[in-house]
Formats: C-alpha cells, sequence, structure tokens
C-alpha cells in the first residue's frame, strides 16, 4: 500500500512539473516518506528537489465518529513560493495550497499562510477498523520554503443535544462538526452564535459525504446555507437526511459585504494580493429538538378555535337580538292599555334595536303628515308621491341607468342649486334612484372579485417558485423569515407565518354573512314598502360593504402568499390589498352622507392601481433615489389639493383652461377685496387638516426618503383615513346623533386590538430592507404555544381589528334608521 502511494505520488509530480513548464522529462526527485503521529508539529522544508509523505494510522469505530484536523503555517516572508498539500485517504482527496488564495469581489485576492482543516470521515461498516491516510507536500519553486504541519483529532467533532460548543473560525479555518439525529426526534434547530457582527460568516447544512464544501468560494454548492453575523438559524428535518446525520459548516467570508458591511478598497492591478487582517471569528453553536407533531395540531386547533369563536359571537348576538325584536313586535302588535293611535306617537322600529334585526316597523301617519308639510326645509324632496317612492323592487335594474337624470338640464341647475347650499341633509345628495346607485356600487364588489382572481393566480405561481428555488438551491437569504421560530410542514419554509394568516378569510368571509343578512332584511322591508328603509336613516347601499370584505379575505390570502417567502420583490403583495381596504373605507364613509357623488367604481379602481403603481416603482427605484422622491411628493401634493376641491365643492367645479383665472378672481373677491370666511366651515376644517397631515408626510419623505417605501405609503392612506375617521365621528356627536350600544363597543374593543396589534407589528423579526444576515439579528423566539411568534400574532390582532372597523362602519349610524332623512346633516 505504502509502495502504490510513492508511486501515485511521483507520477502527480512530474505531470505537475510538465503543466507548469518548470521540469524537464526524466528529471529525478527525491521522495521521503515519513511515518507520522497526531498531535505533533513537524517542521521542515519542502523545495522542487524532494517531496514528502506523511503517513498516518487511526482506528475508527462506527459508533463513534472521531474529527480529524490538518494544520499548515508558512512564514509570511515565504508567500510567493506556493506550496501544494494532498491528504489522500481511504474514499476522499484533500487538497489546498499555502498561502490560500482566496477571492472576494472585483477580482480581489486574500492570502493566507495560516490553512487548518477538518477532514471528511468515511463512514465505517466494521465495528472498528484502522484507516491510513497520507499528507503529501510538494512544491514546484527550486528555493527551499518552510512550514509547519500539525494533525491532531478532534475530541469534540460530534455535536450533543442542547450543549452549547464553543469554536473559533477564519476564511483559510473552516469548521464543521457533526450531529446525529436521538431516537425519537424528527426535527432539529440548528443555531449559531456570536458576539461579533464581523466578520461576515456562513453557516451551511450539509449531508454525509466527502467532499465537504468548507470554504467561501465553495460552501454554496451543497445543503442549506445562510450568511450571518451575529445570529443564523436553520431547521433541519431527518427526512431530508437519510443517513440520519449530518454536517454542520461554518465557514468565515473573504468580505463583509455580503452582510452589509463596507468595501474600504478597489485592487489597483488585477493580480496584487491584498492581506485580508485579523479574520477570526468566535462562535457558539447549539442544536436542540424543534417541536413535534402535537404542538403543530395545537396550533392549528387553537387559530380555528379563535376565529370560530367570532362565528359563534354573532350567532348569539343574531339570536338575542331576533328574540328582541320578536318580543318588540308582539308588543306593537297587542298593546296592553293603549294603541300607538290613540298616544299620537310614532312606534319604535324593532331594527332600532339591533344591527342584525329586521326593518319592519312603519311611521305613523302622524310623522308622515309632519314630514309632507315640511317641504320648504326639503328642498323639494318630499314632494314626490310615497307611491312613486315605493314603487316594486322588481323591476329590473338594467331598466335604469345613473344618466337618466344627469342627463335633464333642469336636474343639473338642481344640482348646482341643492349642492351649493350652506347647510346639506342627506336627502339633498340621496336624489337619485336606488335602484341605480345600488347598481352603480355592486359594481364595486365585482369589479375587485375580478381583480382579485387575476391578481392572486400569477402571484400564488410566483411564490410557489420562489419555495421551489429555495428548497431546491437550499439559498436561505433568498427569504427574510424569523428564522428562530419558523415551522416547515411538507415544501413550506414557515408554515406558522402562513396559517396566522388564516383569520383574515375567515372575518372577512363573516363580515360577508353579516352584510348579506342586512342586506336581505333591507330587502325585505323594501318589498313591503317600509317607510323607514325608503325615506329614513342612511341610505343603504351594501356594494362597497361586499367589496371590504372581499378585499380583507384577499388581503389574508396574499400574506400568507408573502410569507412563503418574504422578500423586498414580493412586499407588494402584502400591501397592496391594504390599500384597497383603506381606500374603501374612506370611499364608504364619504359614501354614507354622499350616496349621490361618491366615485364610481372604475375612478376608485383606477386610483387605487395608480397607487399600487406608485408603490411598485418606489421599492424598486425609490431607495435613495432623490429624482424619484421630489416627482413623488410633487404629484402627493398636487392630488391632495385636487382631491380637496373635489371634497369642498362637492364635485361642482371643472379643470379646464380657466381654472387659474377663476382662482385669481375667488382670492380678489374673498379675499383682497374683502375678507369673508369659508362658506362650509366644517368642510374647511377637515380639508385643511388633511392638507396639513400630507404636506407633513410629503415633507417627511422628500427628507428622510425611507427605504420601505411601501409602508411609508400605507402610512399615509392609513393617516388620511383615521383622519377622516375621527372627523366623522366628532361630526356626527357635534350634530347631536349618538352612537348605540352595539358599535360604541365595536369602537371600543377594536381601539385597544389596535393598540395591541401595532405594539407586536412594530416589533420588528425581520426586515427586508437589510441584508439577509443583519434582518437575522431581529430574530427572536416563538412566544405562543412555542408555535407563533410576534408577527403571527400581529395577524391575529390585526385581523380581528379589521373586523372589528368594518363593523363599526356598518353599524355606527344604527341610531338614524328611524330619522328622516331631511333631518339628518352631512358633513
Amino acid at each position: 500500500c505504502l509502495e502504490t502511494c510513492v508511486i501515485v505520488s511521483l507520477f502527480w509530480l512530474c505531470v505537475t512539473q510538465l503543466a507548469c513548464g518548470s521540469g524537464a522529462v526524466g528529471e529525478t526527485k527525491n521522495v521521503v516518506q515519513k511515518d507520522a503521529e497526531f498531535d505533533v508539529t513537524y517542521n521542515d522544508t519542502v523545495t522542487s528537489e524532494n517531496q514528502t509523505i506523511y503517513a498516518f494510522n487511526h482506528t475508527v469505530s462506527r459508533n463513534k465518529t472521531e474529527g480529524v484536523r490538518v494544520r499548515v503555517d508558512v512564514s509570511p516572508q515565504n508567500l510567493e513560493s506556493t506550496i501544494l498539500f494532498v491528504v489522500r485517504q481511504k474514499q476522499a482527496v484533500l487538497s489546498f495550497q499555502v498561502p490560500l488564495i482566496l477571492r472576494g469581489l472585483y477580482q480581489r485576492k486574500y492570502p493566507y499562510n495560516h490553512v487548518g482543516r477538518t477532514l471528511c470521515q468515511p463512514p465505517t461498516r466494521a465495528a472498528s477498523e484502522t484507516q491510513y491516510f497520507f499528507v503529501d507536500v510538494s512544491t514546484l519553486s527550486a528555493q527551499g520554503t518552510n512550514y509547519q504541519l500539525r494533525v491532531s483529532r478532534v475530541e469534540s467533532f460530534t455535536l450533543q443535544t442542547d450543549k452549547k460548543f464553543t469554536f473559533t473560525a477564519s476564511p483559510s479555518q473552516p469548521q464543521y462538526f457533526k450531529y446525529v439525529f436521538p431516537d425519537g426526534v424528527d426535527t432539529v434547530i440548528v443555531k449559531v452564535n456570536s458576539d461579533m457582527n464581523f466578520p461576515c460568516s456562513v453557516m451551511s447544512i450539509q449531508d454525509i459525504q466527502c467532499p465537504v464544501y468548507d470554504l467561501d468560494n465553495n460552501v454554496a454548492f451543497l445543503g442549506m446555507y445562510q450568511t450571518m453575523t451575529k445570529k443564523g438559524a436553520i431547521t433541519v428535518q431527518r427526512k431530508d437526511f437519510p443517513r440520519n446525520s449530518f454536517y454542520v459548516v461554518v465557514v468565515v467570508k473573504t468580505e463583509d459585504e455580503a452582510c452589509g458591511g463596507p468595501l474600504h478598497f478597489y485592487p489597483l492591478r488585477p493580480d496584487e494580493l491584498i492581506d485580508a487582517g485579523n479574520r477570526t471569528k468566535v462562535l457558539d453553536v447549539v442544536v436542540s429538538p424543534a417541536i413535534n407533531s402535537e404542538v403543530y395540531v395545537m396550533g392549528m386547533l387553537f387559530c380555528l378555535g379563535i376565529f370560530l369563536s367570532f362565528y359563534l359571537l354573532t350567532l348569539l348576538v343574531a339570536c338575542v337580538e331576533n328574540k328582541r325584536m320578536n318580543k318588540k313586535r308582539a308588543v306593537l302588535e297587542n298593546p296592553a292599555d293603549m294603541s300607538p293611535a290613540e298616544t299620537g306617537k310614532t312606534p319604535a322600529s324593532p331594527y332600532e334595536y339591533g344591527s342584525f334585526a329586521d326593518n319592519g316597523s312603519t311611521l305613523s301617519s302622524e310623522a308622515i303628515t309632519e314630514s309632507a308639510t315640511s317641504t320648504d326645509n326639503n328642498y323639494g324632496y318630499m314632494e314626490r308621491s310615497l307611491d312613486s317612492v315605493g314603487r316594486s323592487r322588481h323591476e329590473s335594474l338594467s331598466s335604469v341607468e345613473e344618466d337618466d337624470y344627469d342627463t335633464l338640464e333642469d336636474i343639473n341647475s338642481d344640482k348646482n342649486i341643492v349642492r351649493t347650499k350652506k347647510f346639506l341633509c342627506v336627502s339633498d345628495l340621496a336624489r337619485k334612484d336606488k335602484r341605480v346607485l345600488s347598481k352603480k356600487y355592486q359594481i364595486y364588489f365585482w369589479n375587485i372579485a375580478t381583480i382579485a382572481v387575476f391578481y392572486a393566480l400569477p402571484v400564488i405561481q410566483l411564490v410557489i417558485t420562489y419555495q421551489t428555488v429555495v428548497n431546491v438551491t437550499g439559498n436561505q437569504d433568498i427569504c427574510y423569515y424569523n428564522f428562530l421560530c419558523a415551522h416547515p410542514l411538507g415544501a413550506l419554509s414557515a408554515f406558522n407565518n402562513i396559517l396566522s394568516n388564516l383569520g383574515y378569510v375567515m372575518l372577512g368571509l363573516l363580515f360577508l354573512l353579516i352584510v348579506l343578512k342586512r342586506d336581505i332584511v333591507h330587502n325585505r322591508a323594501l318589498v313591503r314598502n317600509d317607510l323607514n328603509a325608503l325615506e329614513c336613516g342612511i341610505p343603504k347601499h351594501f356594494g362597497l360593504f361586499y367589496a371590504m370584505g372581499t378585499a380583507l379575505m384577499m388581503e389574508g390570502l396574499l400574506s400568507a402568499c408573502y410569507h412563503v417567502c418574504p422578500n423586498y420583490t414580493n412586499f407588494q403583495f402584502d400591501t397592496s390589498f391594504m390599500y384597497m381596504i383603506a381606500g374603501l373605507c374612506m370611499l364608504k364613509l364619504y359614501q354614507k352622507r354622499h350616496p349621490d357623488i361618491n366615485a364610481s367604481a372604475y375612478t376608485a379602481y383606477a386610483c387605487l392601481a395608480a397607487v399600487i403603481f406608485f408603490s411598485v416603482l418606489g421599492v424598486v427605484f425609490g431607495k435613495g433615489n432623490m429624482a424619484f422622491w421630489i416627482v413623488f411628493s410633487v404629484i402627493h401634493i398636487l392630488a391632495t389639493l385636487l382631491l380637496s376641491t373635489q371634497l369642498y365643492y362637492m364635485g361642482r367645479w371643472r379643470l379646464n383652461a380657466g381654472i387659474l383665472r377663476r382662482m385669481l378672481h375667488i382670492i380678489y373677491t374673498d379675499c383682497i377685496r374683502q375678507c369673508s370666511g369659508p362658506m362650509y366651515i366644517d368642510r374647511m376644517v377637515l380639508l385643511v387638516m388633511g392638507n396639513i397631515v400630507n404636506w407633513s408626510l410629503a415633507a417627511y419623505g422628500l427628507i428622510e426618503r425611507p427605504n420601505d417605501f411601501a409602508s411609508y405609503l400605507l402610512a399615509i392612506a392609513i393617516c388620511n383615513l383615521l383622519l377622516y375617521f375621527a372627523f366623522y365621528i366628532i361630526m356626527k356627536l357635534r350634530s347631536g346623533e349618538r352612537i348605540k350600544c352595539l358599535p360604541l363597543v365595536c369602537i371600543l374593543f377594536t381601539a385597544v386590538v389596535w393598540g395591541f396589534a401595532l405594539y407586536f407589528f412594530f416589533q420588528g423579526l425581520s426586515t427586508w430592507q437589510k441584508t439577509p444576515a443583519e434582518s437575522r439579528e431581529h430574530n427572536r423566539d416563538c412566544i405562543l404555544l412555542f408555535f407563533f411568534d410576534d408577527h403571527d400574532i400581529w395577524h391575529f390582532l390585526s385581523s380581528i381589528a379589521m373586523f372589528g372597523s368594518f363593523l363599526v362602519l356598518l353599524t355606527m349610524d344604527d341610531d338614524l334608521d328611524t330619522v328622516q332623512r331631511d333631518k339628518i346633516y352631512v358633513f
């Protein structure tokens, strides 16, 4: 065996010399073979005239794995003379040169004269076996080069479960260790930590096979890997490793750019060697069992239980309200002492007593007479006959169009008169036929359903591709998970982050069912020609509510898709329907008291599409791009001014060539010639506050230029929604209206849940604004049932809070269901 090794070594040396052109055919070479021992340092000199072979032997056991490590040191004065070391084992060959040249970006070359490598240990079937390996040392340099060689055993080569092991590594001295799955453990999580941010390092999980890829230039060739600064974690499943064991490989990179570190210099000459300095890093590794199948089941049951409880609570409230409605109806039909005609009072509507009750009562004759005789204050609204108002609702909607009114000149004139009055009532802005508006607002639902299908299908296809790429390549830097709490299931890497989005879907569906119930009840009242439904309260249009429920369900689906592989390129999947929800809520608030002049579905979705378009541009081009931020800020301010003008004048203005002349005329007459205040003070207060908020947000964006443009854009939408909602509540109370018990409870409950939800949202377990390694510094362990992390709790609470917010919008004006529309003020 030894003679064969010598012959192979001489043959390899001759081939090398011929390839390099530095030797002659037939040149004699001295080959010296030495029997070597472990833990002994050998100081020798090598030249092109001699070659040294060190022969080692050791006993390996099937039940015990013992690592072997080779360390070589060469004097820095001899960096120009390269020595080649070849380690020949029974089933593997490892070769490396000293100085070891590792390349960085822009072809930088970093020489390392201290090299340490761990030998791959081939498996043995015998209970005990003696194995030989040889270290061949050679060079093509005629000048003698000194080196030091030391081969030692690695006593802690096999990692123990839940036991921390500390070690050091550098680019030329990588480390790897073996871990064997214990009985009864199918999944473990490997955690590598360090107190040092830099140098940047890579942790890798590789199968038990030779060779082991443990250098910066080849560590990504096999297995799973991720860059890290202070924290790194990879969840490993037994099913992925047939031998029930794997290697944990830790490599220190030659440069820190991959971890967000600086690049201080560039090579002046292509072949210039650059001193990398001290890049030794102290790390520790611990392997812990991950959760078992029982925890998965508990997590899924917990998630289902929370949201199914809302279904049960809704059913309970509906039963209670239905019982109260029937009781009230029985009292009205069979009064004990006197009838409503004797008292001269209007019977209370059963609908007034619950959000899910049937609106089945009618106005008394006295109330109808009083309403009909007050036409001076109603601006002709009640002059229509009740017969025309109560005409059959079974007539086809396709026979009536919204333009039936707008094409008449007298109605156009009436618009200018009615909508420019100083004090407006809902009756002034609810003049169009209900069938027309119902058809108009139902388009919101059908449009968003169409958008959802066309948007979701390519998204699902793309994230499946992302997950496939991650699983095939093993590159864990593609997706920004919370790796300390990422529980895989099947091909999914973070099932818990996907499962926690179930609340959006379930509560969105529940909201649709509640809206459907209300819609059915209202339509039944219209069929009965119930005057409360026809002439009282905020006009009931449910198309926007259906669109809001659909948007909430799609938010859950797309958020789940985003969390399949979260990164900056697909973050818009998570935010697109958030923009939709914010926009639809603002439109619904405005529609409540402006049903005739609310934006059409086509206009609204076109504006939301523009918002999403700018979101994509901001994510791709907005980072540090001053030109983009200037353009966006200008567009933001102009859009704010145009919307303010539209809202202030109720749409009764025109954007044409004469706009500047009219603006100058208004400034001259109202500000210079005589100082007069605004005609619509309430509207002006809202719009001034809105402009202050939006101008401030535009200035902040222009000055700070935040990296997370999508979240910045979402903050603009949420701030405007909260401002308008607060204004609506204040004006409602200021107008003498009241908030009933159910919406008041929803408001308080929703405010508290939103507070807790935002707390968990701002925990920031990962961020794609930084490199993957820097993002992992924010990773934290699970905090709920050992299955859910902070962001999962954000999903739970935010879905509940959105559902509560929708209920507030649905029920907040229930106190007006028996109030005539000419008594309800517009603000």
